[in-house]
């Protein structure tokens, strides 16, 4: 019997190659240590719109900054409602809490006030310039941000980076690393 060499151990070596490619551990993030990089943008809070700069935001604490994919999608929305309920401890930590997806801003005015439960901020990067920079892009949609979290603190270093699909370990990792860090 003669094999193409497109059977199961080509399937498999396929398989996982496509795992490599798109599995967390894979996804290249901005490393403990590195410099965030500074920006500013159109964000809202509670259905407003303001301009949110990094760099003044640090002056009060440390920010937890997480990439969502898009708004209005029900991990996304899971996830907004958790760092909504979690806001409160974050503040108690000194710590400021905004998501940034690629979705413009009238979308997220509305996310901010229905999903984000008027607790945070979440930012649009409609041209993915802040997502590219902090090595957020999803695989499939360079324009598109990943589910990655960072706590930024400070001194405006990364202190801590997630990668991952489940919503809600975002809030419970971010959050123990803003513990770590008061400490």
């Amino acid at each position: 019997m003669r094999t193409t060499g497109f059977g199961i151990p080509f399937a498999f070596s396929a398989a996982v190659a496509l795992a490599a490619l798109f599995s967390p551990a894979a996804h290249a993030v901005l490393k403990v240590g590195d410099a965030a990089p500074a920006f500013t943008t159109q964000a809202a809070v509670a259905g407003k719109p303001f301009e949110f700069d990094m760099q003044a935001a640090l002056k009060k604490g440390p920010v937890v900054l997480y990439f969502f994919p898009k708004a209005f999608t029900q991990g996304c929305t899971q996830e907004a409602h958790a760092f909504a309920e979690a806001t409160p401890q974050f503040k108690a930590l000194g710590a400021q809490v905004v998501g940034m997806s690629h979705d413009d801003i009238a979308t997220l005015q509305r996310f901010s006030t229905e999903a984000c439960r008027d607790q945070f901020a979440v930012a649009s990067d409609p041209k993915a310039r802040t997502i590219q920079a902090y090595d957020a892009s999803a695989a499939a949609d360079p324009n598109r941000a990943d589910r990655i979290s960072y706590v930024i603190g400070q001194d405006g270093k990364i202190k801590f980076a997630h990668v991952g699909a489940d919503p809600l370990e975002h809030v419970e990792q971010t959050k123990a690393a803003v513990r770590r860090l008061k400490k």
